[in-house]
């Protein structure tokens, strides 16, 4: 169950990190609104995660992810690109979570 409310806080953080971009600097009301929320939902699942895994796996996984999905938000929704160096970047990091998956015995299965 700790991988569900990992993969939740993801999206939740994903989500808020996104409205954050649409709240243009907090000077809209529903985007601002909906990150505080979204951020809140992220680290209220955190929390549950943490109760099962070790906090720097938990972090590690969240933010890389978190950072992935993002950079694909930023591509497809807003229109910023991303050259070979960020691919090529973004590639290592989710190598970097499937070792930590496969690999590491700090991990729970």
């Amino acid at each position: 169950m700790h991988y569900v409310y990992l993969f939740f806080a993801i999206m939740a953080e994903t989500i808020g990190t996104t409205a954050l971009q649409a709240s243009q600097q907090f000077t809209r009301l529903w985007p601002s609104a909906l990150v505080v929320v979204a951020y809140g939902v992220s680290f209220y699942l955190l929390s549950l995660a943490l109760k099962v895994m070790p906090v720097g796996i938990v972090y590690a996984i969240w933010s890389g992810l978190g950072i992935v999905f993002i950079a694909a938000i930023g591509y497809l929704v807003f229109g910023q690109k991303l050259d070979t160096p960020a691919l090529l970047g973004l590639g290592l990091i989710i190598a970097g979570i499937v070792v930590i998956q496969l690999f590491s015995s700090t991990t729970t299965h």
